[in-house]
């Protein structure tokens, strides 16, 4: 995999280097916005680890600017850890967030994560999650070869879940995508209709299978689909 690394401290570019080409990928690196932009605009990489605090362009410029022409998996890493800075990359169109200090395990898992994402073909309208069927023309979702009965909001919901698999939905995301671009805010709506999603999946909130969240940024479908 060809990764793509922009951060202005020259140690984390080594450590990130260093860690990923072990694991047998392609690491180049930019120290600032404009550079991570000019090596982006020959489509070699495949995902990009994006610091938020260049010394030039913004992060969540770079996301913006990016997003404008290309779909390549943006992972944010930042020592911005609020929830403020988590919601407004991801909303910007970053792929997942990791906080500074991190591992470089789940880093590297979280690369593969988003590669695997961004080669699955959206034409793709039965998904399955082991025993967990999803088929979207016939609006029908099977948990063991049982029908489960969902509201039609119940099942855009689940819908928006799990077409993307392992990527951290924030609310307002999801309150768009389901009920309309007049949502936003009303994270309540989330809180009950998830909770019954769980309910009818069979999935515990405390050690979930299916759905994780992310306390008060969103919602994880957690697994990838079945090959």
């Amino acid at each position: 995999m060809r990764i793509l690394v922009v951060d202005d401290e020259p140690g984390i570019r080594r450590a990130l280097t260093a860690g990923l080409s072990g694991l047998g990928h392609e690491v180049f690196s930019a120290r600032d916005g404009e550079a991570a932009l000019l090596a982006l605009s020959d489509d070699r990489a495949e995902v990009v680890i994006l610091d938020l605090g260049l010394p030039d362009l913004d992060g969540l410029e770079v996301i913006d600017q990016v997003r404008r022409w290309s779909k390549v998996p943006i992972i944010v890493l930042s020592v911005k850890g609020d929830q403020a800075d988590k919601i407004a990359a991801l909303d910007a169109g970053a792929d997942d967030y990791v906080e500074k200090p991190f591992a470089m395990g789940e880093l590297a898992a979280r690369v593969g994560a988003v590669f695997r994402r961004s080669q699955t073909q959206p034409a793709q309208t039965v998904l399955r999650f082991g025993e967990l069927e999803f088929d979207q023309p016939k609006t029908l979702v099977l948990l063991s070869g049982e029908r489960i009965a969902l509201t039609p909001t119940e099942f855009r919901l689940l819908e928006a879940l799990v077409t993307n698999p392992e990527k951290l939905l924030t609310h307002q995301w999801l309150l768009r995508k389901v009920w309309g671009l007049g949502y936003g805010h009303e994270s309540q709506y989330l809180r009950v209709y998830i909770r019954r999603l769980r309910a009818k999946l069979g999935d515990d909130p405390t050690n979930p299978r299916w759905i994780a969240t992310d306390p008060g940024v969103g919602y994880r479908w957690i697994p990838a689909p079945s090959t």
